[in-house]
């Protein structure tokens, strides 16, 4: 008994100790809990001054604005996209030319297994998602969504389109918290432009819905 005592002391004794204060995180799927090492894991794939220059290749200047929502607009945004969110502003890179808007793009901090990743969301002067650029990447695994045979499906997207798994979206096996996280934070960026920008510019969803009902009803009919 003794000895097995001091067995299991010699075990403990090898383990590693966690640093005072630091978070521990189980994961179910490992079955254990995170290291140190995995906590703080911060994969940079890209800068946002360098994503910036890839949305808007062409535009003659680019500005940022910021967006403030108040209580009433922030209700209806997370109404729209089916969840809650703390944030109260935005910031908006926007690309002109001319007089021209060429686009919208947006950072996004969304939380994915169990930490957050940081991507771009591009959104072209029509409400479309053009580009999804992976900044930053935090988790042990998930990485994958930075790759473009899986995040160009997102391209084309807008607020009409649910842009979710299992419904447009194509899950990623072993992936499936980062492709939910970056599908729900590209649908509240297209909210966002569109309750910000589109609608009171007269090109809305409100617009894109009359137009894809028109282009409906006169292939139905044969006109």
């Amino acid at each position: 008994m003794i000895l097995g005592f001091f067995c299991l002391l010699i075990i403990l004794s090898m383990m590693p100790t966690p640093s005072i204060g630091a978070e521990r995180v189980w994961d179910n799927d490992l079955k254990r809990y995170l290291t140190d090492q995995e906590m703080n894991m911060a994969e940079v794939y890209l800068r946002e001054e360098d994503s910036i220059k890839i949305m808007f290749p062409k535009s003659e200047r680019i500005r940022k604005d910021v967006i403030r929502l108040g209580s009433e607009r922030k209700s209806l945004i997370e109404e729209r996209i089916g969840w809650k969110f703390p944030e109260e502003s935005f910031e908006v890179y926007i690309g002109e030319t001319g007089t021209q808007i060429d686009g919208y793009a947006v950072v996004q901090n969304t939380i994915g297994k169990h930490k957050p990743m940081t991507y771009m969301v591009g959104i072209d002067n029509q409400g479309f998602v053009s580009d999804i650029e992976l900044l930053v990447f935090r988790e042990a695994r998930g990485s994958e969504v930075r790759q473009k045979r899986f995040n160009a499906q997102y391209e084309g997207k807008s607020v009409l389109d649910p842009v979710r798994i299992n419904k447009d979206i194509i899950n990623i096996s072993g992936a499936t918290m980062s492709v939910r996280s970056m599908s729900a934070g590209i649908k509240r960026v297209l909210v966002l432009i569109d309750e910000c920008y589109l609608k009171p510019a007269g090109i809305g969803s409100d617009t894109l819905a009359a137009k894809k009902d028109k282009g409906f009803l006169p292939s139905l009919f044969g006109n």
